[in-house]
């Protein structure tokens, strides 16, 4: 009984070691910021914004979820949105998209008033 046991808490603990382990590699890669590039666009058309983020209080739950989501826009080459710099970097098609358009996605992410954007550059 007390080798199943002895079994039993070895797995258990190697379990949550190795699944704690790929958490904190996830959170590493996008606390320096990720980025997910979806398609490429016709030079003319391409343009870059960036914008700071306020109200995220984590990398996975809030960075990665406002970065899908903008990397699932239409017209969207590339999002990026790294967590500790609160810091939004967007390449994307201006016949598609416009920065008014993707910072209102940020801000309706969520709930609709967990996120705001400022510092706006085009």
């Amino acid at each position: 009984m007390n080798l199943l046991k002895l079994i039993l808490t070895i797995l258990i603990t190697s379990h949550f070691a190795l699944s704690c382990k790929d958490k904190a590699t996830e959170i590493d890669t996008i606390k320096e910021g990720t980025s997910i590039v979806n398609k490429e666009i016709k030079a003319e058309n391409l343009q870059k914004t960036s914008f700071t983020i306020e109200g995220m209080t984590c990398a996975i739950g809030c960075a990665k979820t406002i970065q899908e989501e903008l990397s699932g826009l239409e017209g969207v080459q590339k999002a990026t949105v790294n967590f500790e710099k609160k810091l939004a970097t967007i390449s994307f098609d201006k016949t598609v998209q416009t920065t008014k358009s993707l910072t209102a996605v940020v801000e309706k992410t969520g709930d609709g008033q967990t996120y705001t954007v400022s510092n706006i550059k085009s």
